[in-house]
């Protein structure tokens, strides 16, 4: 490449930036800091990392196993459903004790479509207990078991159609990764306040010290200031705009650390019961599916649902009355 060219490619202006960066540009504004816009280079050195982050969320998301139907019917076919609920009477349950689905329900929008899409979350869970199993002809008691189950059943982002509820986990997505970081800046700055706190007491401490003749106790606070100091003014330096945008940066290009999905294999039987081996039985199934790591360091099982507005509709109704009995009660 001639001199010239090189010169040419430097002065060119840098490209726009797509619709989808500028927006989460503006996410980062909202949820992590609002001064890290006034970091030197924001939008130049947050493209890059943003634009990795999207397409990490975006491959997240078309990951997700389903729609699958969840209702009394999938219960009784589908051996997933029937694993993720003790009876079929839990569904209604979640269906009508749920915010989400209540408020979609508000929404004249709910009309356009006789089913609603959500990501349906749920926590695996499991204990061991003695029961028995059968070793050929041979029934066998006090036999150690793992049963799975699952508890915190929840249904995220409702909506009428598919492609809107996955618009709206991208969107998530991202938000939960800039959330991830905005709970470490916060972090960082209650430990900026707490080394505040404990300088002010160590100087009151050596105040003291130095009252009296000189010995190992000042020499001892002497120190423990120093470090405190030096600890307060790279915790501060750590929280001014142009150092947190470099570590933004940095975290965004390692998106998997904060939010990442995890494919799950288990082979249970009709009550849950971990089988060692299919066995050719018709009632032992093995389950697939993922569990989400994210910012609670929990795991959850999620899928994408599809779920009868009617039946939802019915649900919440029977919730309700059941809320109304138990007051009048």
């Amino acid at each position: 490449m001639s001199l010239f060219s090189a010169v040419s490619d430097f002065l060119k202006p840098a490209p726009p930036l797509s619709p989808a960066v500028e927006k989460a540009l503006l996410r980062v504004t909202e949820l992590v800091n609002p001064q890290l816009k006034s970091a030197s280079g924001f939008e130049k050195n947050l493209a890059g990392p943003l634009e990795y982050a999207l397409g990490y969320c975006d491959g997240l998301i078309s990951t997700l196993p389903g729609p699958i139907d969840i209702n009394r019917q999938a219960f009784a076919n589908d051996p997933l459903v029937h694993a993720l609920f003790a009876t079929a009477n839990d569904i209604d349950q979640m269906l009508g004790r749920s915010q989400a689905v209540r408020d979609y329900l508000g929404e004249p929008g709910c009309w356009e479509n006789e089913y609603f899409y959500a990501l349906f979350a749920a926590r695996r869970q499991q204990k061991r207990q003695l029961g028995m199993a059968a070793q050929g002809n041979v029934l066998q008691i006090d036999v150690p078991q793992t049963v799975i189950y699952f508890s915190d059943h929840t249904l995220i982002q409702p909506t009428n159609s598919l492609e809107s509820t996955l618009k709206n986990l991208r969107t998530g997505s991202l938000d939960s990764l800039l959330n991830t970081f905005h709970e470490h800046v916060e972090a960082l700055r209650a430990e900026r306040e707490g080394l505040r706190a404990d300088l002010s007491v160590e100087r009151a401490h050596l105040t003291v010290c130095r009252g009296s003749p000189p010995g190992h106790d000042q020499a001892i606070h002497s120190r423990h200031l120093e470090e405190l100091d030096q600890r307060l003014r790279q915790t501060a330096e750590s929280l001014m705009p142009d150092q947190l945008l470099d570590a933004l940066a940095e975290f965004l290009h390692a998106p998997e650390k904060s939010l990442a999905l995890t494919p799950v294999t288990i082979t249970v039987d009709r009550l849950g019961i971990v089988s060692d081996t299919g066995s050719g039985d018709a009632n032992v199934h093995t389950l697939d599916f993922p569990e989400l790591s994210a910012r609670d360091k929990r795991h959850y099982l999620v899928i994408l649902a599809r779920i009868s507005r009617d039946e939802a509709m019915e649900a919440v109704e029977t919730v309700r009355d059941q809320q109304q009995r138990f007051m009048l009660i």
